[in-house]
């Protein structure tokens, strides 16, 4: 009896690898978030990282592997929302712009149940959110991993083939101590750096415009240079930030010296994959040719923000909106009309009343994409100003249309 028993594990866990393989074979990129210490600001990155990937297009899901104390429900206003499965798979909560996202979080109604587990029993969890978990085909996975060098990021390291680290810190001496031993984990576990971002990097007084070192800046990029690691950027300290993650909102969409910092950084741990991203844009090319054809047999109604005869930065305080009727790839009418005041939801439901069905900006923040997603309008965000609107238009039916890697504007 005892060997049937041992049979039957050994079985399973077979069957395990192979789900995980299998998994893994369809997500293209694996990050791990990782910290030395706790309250680095190490999971906001993670998944601000993960809502800025999707806004770029990208299929991206994010797992949160800190089972005792997980954050990305309530960082991406997904709190008190329950993860389901059938016989066979759980399946993630689509999050904003996409984001497929799985957490212990999702396990339990209760949100102060505490997760009492050893290291079985997470090392066990980990491997079942990767094998049982239905990703689909993923651009990016990112993984939140919780501070130090335990269970967690071990277990993730062993398990999740070709994962990569991104390390966060602040600039204080505690922290740089701590993710030394990080890097120096990674090098053990022969599992490579993409880079460390330094948090809470300095204040500007948004009053006086003073810049106050609350802690040593450039800590961070001291210690990449002596690992011989590469750093990827500093964000600065900035309540925004903190307003936003309250309310289960990417810091990113904003204005902030924080939200730009962190979109230069997004922007080269892209740079990381390029050849992958390359042969992504080849099979989106591919696509994009379908996505023209199709468009041209289409009558419908394209709305474009303008200023001055141009495409406008801010869509919600544009002078005009150009409305143009497109039908069999031919524009056939276009009127320019003058949009009510901006308030929140209103211009997409003007839009809707105008008949729009696809709207060209310049940049849009998540809320507004989500209006207007809930209108039936289609987002194209992210297009150049250099282009005229019969440019913008024209692209956009043929299927060609560039769009730039600015991460949002509202």
């Amino acid at each position: 009896m005892p060997e049937d028993k041992t049979w039957s594990k050994q079985q399973e866990r077979q069957e395990q690898e192979q789900a995980i393989a299998e998994t893994l074979s369809h997500i293209e990129n694996k990050l791990i978030v990782m910290s030395g210490k706790g309250g680095v600001g190490k999971s906001t990155v993670a998944a601000n990282l993960a809502e800025a990937l999707a806004m770029q297009g990208y299929r991206v899901g994010l797992m949160d592997v800190d089972l005792h104390g997980p954050s990305i429900f309530k960082l991406l206003g997904l709190e008190g929302q329950l993860l389901t499965h059938d016989d066979q798979y759980i399946f993630p909560i689509t999050g904003p712009v996409g984001v497929k996202v799985v957490s212990m979080a999702g396990l339990t109604a209760e949100k102060d149940v505490a997760i009492i587990w050893r290291g079985p029993r997470k090392i066990g969890a980990i491997r079942q959110f990767i094998a049982d978990v239905k990703w689909g085909e993923l651009d990016y996975l990112v993984i939140d991993a919780p501070p130090g060098t335990g269970d967690e990021p071990l277990t993730v390291a062993q398990t999740v083939n070709g994962a990569k680290a991104i390390i966060v810190t602040t600039p204080q001496q505690l922290a740089v101590i701590d993710i030394r031993r990080s890097i120096t984990f990674c090098k053990q576990v022969e599992m490579p750096v993409v880079g460390i971002i330094e948090n809470m990097s300095g204040f500007t007084c948004p009053h006086c415009g003073k810049a106050t070192e609350v802690f040593k800046v450039g800590g961070g990029k001291e210690t990449a240079e002596s690992m011989d690691v590469r750093f990827l950027g500093a964000i600065p300290l900035d309540a925004e930030v903190v307003a936003n993650s309250d309310q289960g909102k990417a810091y990113l969409c904003g204005y902030s010296e924080a939200a730009k910092s962190f979109g230069e950084i997004v922007s080269r741990i892209i740079e990381e994959e390029t050849p992958k991203r390359d042969v992504k844009k080849e099979k989106n090319n591919k696509q994009s040719e379908t996505r023209g054809q199709r468009n041209k047999e289409k009558k419908m109604k394209i709305a474009v923000p303008v200023n001055d005869g141009k495409l406008s930065e801010h869509f919600g305080h544009c002078e005009k909106f150009a409305i143009i009727e497109v039908e069999n790839g031919e524009v056939k009418q276009q009127e320019l009309l003058a949009p009510p005041p901006h308030e929140p939801g209103l211009l997409p439901r003007w839009l809707k009343e105008q008949g729009a069905g696809v709207i060209i900006a310049g940049g849009m923040g998540r809320r507004a994409q989500d209006l207007f997603t809930e209108n039936g309008i289609k987002v194209i965000f992210g297009a150049s100003q250099e282009n005229g609107l019969d440019d913008l238009v024209r692209n956009y039916l043929e299927g060609k249309l560039e769009t730039g890697d600015n991460i949002c504007d509202h």
